[in-house]
Formats: structure tokens, C-alpha cells, sequence
């Protein structure tokens, strides 16, 4: 019995490593290749752009975004923005329309969540016949902020390809409040550092990631609005267009500035969504990513895209109570061999936390080194969170199970953090 316990779980070991030894590649790409240097003027072509905002009682914090967008080096006659006040009851719209922006206000109870006021705010401009007008449309969060440059970075990428979307730099104007304020934020510093850019580089799909993107008009079109409304309507288009072969591509140099939650309660109501969400997409396209990971234009794009929304953390969790269930079992055994079962049990259970922790450390120290200089906190703080980075990831282990079992639906998350772009560092 202990040799078939030793056998499973080098079979799960094994199996793992394996599926997920590519982004060892990214990995080594993110540390060794240098960020090209690039020239800050505008492209020869420049582009017309809408800009969307979906906003439920964000009075406190976008009308710093829309400053942002105003203080764009990018001429302001071809950006417009636009703010869906989604069942607003707040002076959202108000504030909106005084910042400049266009408004429109929406109220639907039974359809809620970002992906019906995209599809809203898209299928409206589609009826008035102003869609068209627009090379893409910028997507933001209420909560963001927006570098000067960054239209005219994004207009330089997507004059360059053929680009379904492009995604940007994912930064964070919270990181030094608390411990999972910086979670959130060395895991999206992460994703653009050791995922979007070495995909960009290796010209494999990048992928969006909620906010700070921009989607082509033309795949507006192509679907006739914005019909992506599971709980994280962003990968699920990340998905979609691997299957469908379309590219989406990352501009480094765009850069914008999220606020993460400081509070775990907050943190567990949009994480529990996120992993139901991934949930939905596995379970809508798992089938089809699988099938075009042998066949089709971007198979390799389908292969991470199918490893990026694949429940690793229940597999792993799964493989914790095998061995449990196993050494449960075994206690009808002799009392020599229920030692040697509990011990080979402990010992694997130990071994997959300490390798978690140490895995996570390292991403989380790689992400702090390569990414120092773009993070806005003390030096002490920034060393405290490649520690607290991988309890922070821990936490997911309750919120993967209850996102099983419990019926989610989409919440609004408070935004407070009411920060200028010139008070940034």
C-alpha cells in the first residue's frame, strides 16, 4: 500500500510539473530579456478612440480617472470617453458629465454586472450609428488611474499588428496599505511581467485581465455588441479568441494604476467571483480549448489559455485528500503499517505546502527585483510582502472550495482611494 501511496503521488507530481513546465520558459524570458527602448513620440497614424467606463456609485474615485484621461498626451479631440452609471444611486453620472465625459445611465436589476453594461453601452452606439467611428474602444475600472502616455503607447501597438485587443501594464496606487493590498498587486504585477510580456515576445495570446485594455472595433462587430457575460467576462474573451485564432497582443509601456481592496471581506467577495468565473469558463470551453490545442491557428495560445483557467489548486487539494482518504482507510492495518502510512501521508502534505510557499516566494521575490522601481511603496514594505505574497495566495484555498458549492453573483466592490495621478511618486 505505502508503494502505491508513493506511486500516486509521483504520478501527480509528475503530471503537474509537466503541464505547467512551459511558463518556467516565461519565467526565464521575464528576467532575461530587457524591456526594448522605445520612442515616446506619437505614431504616424493616430487613431480615433471611445473610452468606457462602467461605473455603479464610484463618485468617489472617477473623477480622477477621467482627469487622467484628460491630461492624455494624445490629441483629446480623438479620444472621447464614455460612462455607463450602471444603477447608479449615487451623483456618479453628475460628477461624470462635469468631468467632460458622456453619460449614460442604466438601470437593469435582473441583467447586472460589467459584461451587460459593456454589451449595453456597445449595442446603444451600434443603434445611433456611431460605433464605426472608433478604430477601438479603451476599457477601464472606475478605480484607475491613467499614465499620460498611455493612449499614444496603446495607438503605437495596434497600429504595429493585427490585434483582437491589446492589455497593458497592470500597476497599483494602494500597494504599501496592507498585506493584501500587496497580494493583489505582485500578482498582476506578475501577470504583465512573467506572462503578457514574454507571451508578446514569443508572439503567442496575451490575455486581458479586467481593466486597462483595449478591444478592436472590429470584434465589437464581429459579435455584434459585448456578449460575454459569465462572472469574469475578461478571460472568458481571452478564451474565446484563442479558439476563434484572433490575437491579443501587450503593450508594455502602457501603463495604468488599479486600487487593490485593503479589506478581506472584500477581498473574498471579488476573489469567491473570480473563481466561480473561471469555474463557468472551464466548464463553457474547456471541450473547445482542449480540441484546438491539436488543431487550429493558435494552438499553442490554447494549450496556456487552457492551463491559465484549469483548476490547479483543486488538484492539488484533490491529491491532499487522496492521500488522506488512503491512510483513513489503511487504519484496520497493523499498527506498523499505520505508522508508515500516516507518515508517508504528513510527509506529503508537508512537502506540497512548504514547495506552494517556496514557489510562490520566488515568483513573488522575482516579481519585487525585476519590478522594483515601479513599486510605490517603502523598502521595507516592499521585502514584507514576498513573505505575506504566498500566505495571500493561500487564502485562495477556501475561497476555490466555497466558489464550488455556493451560488455567486456579481457584487460591486467599494473604491475609496481617491488619488490624483500627480500624487503618485
Amino acid at each position: 500500500m505505502l508503494d502505491f501511496i508513493e506511486l500516486v503521488n509521483t504520478i501527480l507530481a509528475v503530471v503537474l510539473t509537466a503541464a505547467y513546465a512551459y511558463q518556467l520558459v516565461f519565467l526565464v524570458y521575464g528576467i532575461a530579456a530587457h524591456r526594448r527602448n522605445h520612442n515616446r513620440t506619437l505614431a504616424k497614424t493616430l487613431n480615433r478612440y471611445g473610452v468606457i467606463i462602467c461605473a455603479r456609485n464610484e463618485s468617489a474615485v472617477i473623477g480622477d480617472l477621467i482627469a487622467s484621461l484628460k491630461q492624455q498626451k494624445y490629441p483629446q479631440e480623438l479620444l472621447d470617453v464614455y460612462v455607463v452609471a450602471d444603477n447608479c444611486t449615487d451623483n456618479t453620472a453628475s460628477i461624470c458629465r462635469n468631468a467632460g465625459a458622456i453619460v449614460y445611465e442604466r438601470f437593469n436589476k435582473v441583467q447586472v454586472g460589467k459584461g451587460y453594461a459593456m454589451d449595453y453601452f456597445f449595442r446603444r452606439l451600434m443603434r445611433q450609428g456611431t460605433l464605426q467611428q472608433y478604430a477601438g474602444f479603451f476599457v477601464f475600472d472606475a478605480d484607475n488611474l491613467v499614465d499620460p502616455n498611455f493612449v499614444s503607447e496603446m495607438n503605437a501597438t495596434f497600429t504595429s499588428g493585427d490585434y483582437a485587443a491589446i492589455t497593458s501594464y497592470r500597476n497599483s496606487k494602494n500597494f504599501a496599505s496592507n498585506w493584501i493590498s500587496a497580494g493583489y498587486a505582485l500578482w498582476f504585477l506578475r501577470e504583465s511581467r512573467f506572462l503578457n510580456f514574454p507571451r508578446q515576445l514569443l508572439g503567442t495570446n496575451c490575455a486581458i485581465s479586467g481593466t486597462g485594455f483595449l478591444l478592436n472595433t472590429n470584434v465589437i462587430l464581429e459579435h455584434g455588441g459585448w456578449p460575454f457575460h459569465l462572472l469574469t467576462e475578461d478571460i472568458e474573451f481571452s478564451v474565446n479568441c484563442a479558439i476563434q485564432g484572433q490575437r491579443i497582443g501587450y503593450c508594455d509601456h502602457a501603463v495604468i494604476y488599479d486600487e487593490q481592496p485593503t479589506r478581506f471581506s472584500q477581498s473574498w467577495t471579488q476573489r469567491l467571483r473570480w473563481s466561480k468565473g473561471f469555474y463557468q469558463v472551464d466548464a463553457k470551453y474547456a471541450l473547445s480549448l482542449t480540441k484546438r490545442c491539436f488543431a487550429g491557428k493558435r494552438r499553442f495560445s490554447c494549450y496556456d489559455m487552457l492551463m491559465t483557467v484549469a483548476p490547479g489548486m483543486l488538484l492539488t487539494l484533490a491529491a491532499l485528500l487522496l492521500n488522506a482518504g488512503i491512510a483513513v482507510s489503511c487504519l484496520t492495518l497493523p499498527a506498523y503499517q499505520t505508522r508508515l502510512l500516516l507518515q508517508e501521508t504528513v510527509n506529503f502534505v508537508c512537502s506540497a505546502i512548504f514547495n506552494f510557499y517556496l514557489v510562490l516566494f520566488l515568483y513573488g521575490a522575482a516579481t519585487t527585483a525585476c519590478e522594483w522601481k515601479k513599486i510605490y511603496a517603502p523598502t521595507h514594505k516592499k521585502i514584507l510582502s514576498v513573505f505575506t505574497f504566498p500566505l495571500f495566495m493561500f487564502t485562495y484555498v477556501p475561497i476555490a472550495l466555497s466558489a464550488l458549492v455556493r451560488k455567486v453573483e456579481w457584487k460591486p466592490i467599494h473604491h475609496g482611494c481617491a488619488t490624483a495621478l500627480k500624487e503618485l511618486p
